[in-house]
């Protein structure tokens, strides 16, 4: 009896807390509850039944709804297709007929669409489509109707095709002045007032622009040409005249106005010699400067020299009236005496008379063997670039090989030039030297004459 209450007392702790939260106090009150709690589960399975019994018989409904649909879709489609089959028939059959009438119409048309595709290359890459950009969608649009064939082009597009064609012809001989936004080498785009020259250049006043057919924006080239003779006479476009300009016409249409802006001027070309190159410069400097002087000091003492032999003064402000002082010091004394002394006082001004001249020859020779120096560094620094990138792209060895013939070419200026200034330094230096050796030459031997009569 004990464990028959124990089991019932379970029942109830599983059954009863879904309607009371209070425990029974007796065993038919709990007996209660258990069959009110079977008797509410019993209504809910047979409510939930009839939910899906319903929910079974509208899927049923809509299972035979789309059978329906799909049977009256399949009839539709299969109408459709006969109807495709009998269109596409007969637009065979009109576009035979058009093809028939059109007949050399035809080949017009496709000649139209091709002169209407390269006259809109044509116009983008010309400067006339600085002032007139509408002529490219036009032109686009003309052919692509053409090419399309769905409809043909109209008297008024064929004869805006030709009177472009004629206008851009037209242009292509003009020099017209205009406004037009410009973007300068700051970045900033102002309006200013510019010169295009048919359709080759487009300039402003003293500078030349170009025109971009990407962005399709006028800019400011970053480095004018080299010369005065190229931006003077964009500035004369801007004055009207009667008299013929002399322009620097580019017929590449920016090819020769861009190899003249990249073209290196003389400190690029230097630059290009490396430190071997500003050795080579700074040596030729050095080399002419005392070439210079030494031949300013040898000019000066022949003109004393050549006014001290047409003079019988003797002074001793050149080297000949310093001889000749020495010859008034010592008449009385015998040939052999004198000519010691004679020949003394000619070796004291010879140093100064030759002083520099080895420097000028040292230079004029190492000149050209430090270009060779450059040279080769040069020439190693390319193999270097081709061992490591290979000959695929010119530009990595363009460095060594500019290094190579530039730091040659700067030998050859130094050592030109020193050599020609040593030559005429020389002479001038054994000119006075001979003057003066001819001269204390003469005077041992009158002196001698003298004393043996």
């Amino acid at each position: 009896m004990k464990n028959f209450k124990i089991i019932i007392g379970l029942l109830a702790l599983i059954s009863l807390p879904v309607f009371s939260q209070q425990a029974a106090t007796t065993v038919d009150e709990l007996l209660d509850r258990v069959q009110q709690g079977k008797i509410n589960d019993n209504a809910e399975n047979k409510k939930r039944e009839n939910e899906f019994r319903q929910k079974r018989n509208q899927q049923e409904d809509l299972l035979a709804a789309s059978e329906s649909t799909k049977i009256s879709e399949e009839n539709r489609s299969t109408r459709l297709e006969a109807i495709f089959e009998e269109n596409e028939a007969e637009l065979n059959i009109l576009q035979e007929t058009l093809n028939e009438r059109l007949g050399a119409l035809k080949e017009l048309f496709g000649v139209m669409q091709q002169v209407a595709g390269d006259a809109r290359t044509r116009f983008e890459n010309s400067l006339t489509n600085i002032q007139y950009p509408d002529r490219v969608p036009f032109l686009e649009a003309l052919a692509k109707k053409i090419g399309s064939n769905s409809k043909l082009p109209s008297i008024d597009e064929i004869e805006r095709l030709w009177f472009e064609l004629q206008k851009e012809m037209t242009e292509s001989g003009k020099v017209v002045k205009f406004t037009t936004d410009v973007i300068d080498t700051n970045g900033t785009k102002n309006p200013i007032e510019v010169v295009r020259v048919g359709a080759f250049n487009i300039v402003a006043d003293g500078k030349y622009l170009n025109y971009s057919i990407e962005t399709g924006n006028v800019t400011e080239i970053p480095r004018q040409p080299e010369g005065r003779r190229f931006t003077n006479s964009t500035s004369d476009l801007f004055t009207p005249s009667d008299e013929k300009i002399a322009f620097g016409l580019d017929p590449t249409l920016g090819g020769v106005l861009g190899s003249l802006v990249d073209r290196p001027n003389l400190m690029e070309r230097v630059d290009q010699g490396g430190i071997v190159g500003y050795l080579v410069l700074l040596l030729g400097f050095f080399g002419v400067s005392i070439a210079i002087q030494r031949l300013v000091v040898l000019t000066a003492a022949d003109k004393k020299v050549t006014a001290q032999l047409e003079s019988d003064v003797i002074t001793d402000d050149n080297p000949l009236g310093r001889v000749l002082g020495v010859y008034e010091e010592n008449k009385n004394v015998d040939t052999d005496t004198l000519e010691l002394k004679m020949a003394e006082a000619v070796f004291k001004e010879t140093p100064d008379l030759n002083k520099g001249l080895m420097i000028i020859k040292v230079i004029s020779v190492v000149a050209p063997l430090m270009g060779l120096l450059g040279t080769v560094t040069g020439m190693i620094k390319t193999f270097q670039a081709i061992t490591l990138y290979g000959t695929g792209d010119p530009k990595l060895m363009a460095g060594g090989i500019s290094q190579a013939l530039v730091t040659t070419v700067l030998g050859l200026v130094v050592a030109i030039p020193t050599t020609l200034l040593h030559t005429i330094v020389s002479g001038r230096s054994r000119r006075v030297t001979q003057i003066i050796q001819e001269q204390g030459a003469g005077i041992i031997a009158r002196h001698s004459e003298k004393h043996s009569s």
